[in-house]
């Protein structure tokens, strides 16, 4: 591989691009391809040839059938950015998410669609995560949310679907939310919003594949739980965002305001949002009336 890099050395590339690093091997380190010696001196190599010449360098890494780095995390702690292309299987688009950066922000995403001549950027990700609701937008147990991934805004669906449970101890499943944070939100709509949901089995889901971690989601949720619970719709044009308290309350949330920009610009007019809706209480009351 060095004499590689010294004949690129000579192109002077703008980009180098390693695929994968798993394959690629030093005659002078004593061991065989893929193992964690020549993967640490692969890397260590090209890093010094990304510094020397300033060319950015590109190494792509096997991964598990849990999506994380084949092998010891070693490969992640020598490079600076480690990027991860995520999305479902079936699907034509991937998101590219950062879980490492020593030069930026992690929280930055950005979304490609598959097409016959290759990956184009999504430039308007909300309209593509809403793109498969307008079927069923006036179905119950579904709530537009907008969240912020990263610095930007972006409207995803919440889906919940609440049914009597035909086991002993009701099923709680979450899928692209975080399962404890959908046990808080039950605990908090049986408690302070009278639901009795414990015999019943609850399903949340982002459709869409995109991953949500941020509180302001709770409401979208307990609203898409509520929804299918009593089996009534929300308004078609209704956006809804906020975190919720234990006690029932619902707290305000950062960049509300570009949250809101971001629905009057898709047409959602309605909102369910701390500054109309004091408890969750209420907030099933407005949207469910």
């Amino acid at each position: 591989m060095r004499s590689v890099l010294d004949h690129l050395e000579k192109l002077a590339p703008a980009a180098l691009i390693v695929d994968s690093i798993q394959t690629v091997w030093l005659p002078e380190s004593e061991s065989y391809a893929g193992s964690v010696t020549q993967i640490r001196d692969c890397t260590q190599a090209l890093m010094e040839f990304a510094k020397r010449t300033g060319c950015a360098t590109f190494i792509v890494g096997h991964v598990t059938k849990e999506g994380t780095i084949a092998g010891p995390r070693l490969l992640e702690h020598l490079v600076d950015t480690v990027l991860y292309f995520e999305g479902e299987a079936s699907g034509d688009y991937r998101i590219v998410r950062a879980y490492k950066n020593r030069f930026g922000s992690v929280d930055e995403i950005c979304v490609f669609t598959m097409q016959s001549d290759g990956l184009h950027e999504v430039g308007n990700p909300s309209e593509l995560f809403l793109s498969g609701r307008g079927a069923h937008r006036d179905r119950s147990g579904s709530c537009v949310v907008a969240s912020i991934v990263g610095s930007r805004p972006v409207l995803i669906e919440v889906q919940a679907l609440v049914g009597e449970t035909n086991y002993g101890t009701a099923r709680r499943l979450a899928n692209n939310i975080d399962q404890a944070r959908l046990a808080m939100i039950i605990a908090v709509l049986e408690r302070r919003a009278g639901l009795h949901l414990g015999a019943h089995d609850i399903y949340a889901s982002v459709a869409g594949g995109l991953r949500v971690n941020e509180p302001a989601a709770d409401l979208g949720v307990a609203l898409a739980i509520a929804s299918s619970f009593r089996n009534r719709p929300l308004s078609a044009d209704a956006v809804a965002f906020g975190e919720l308290g234990l006690s029932g309350e619902v707290r305000a949330v950062n960049a509300a305001s570009r949250r809101i920009a971001e629905a009057n610009k898709l047409g959602y007019r309605t909102l369910y949002t701390p500054q109309n809706c004091s408890d969750i209480a209420q907030a099933i009351e407005l949207a469910l009336s």
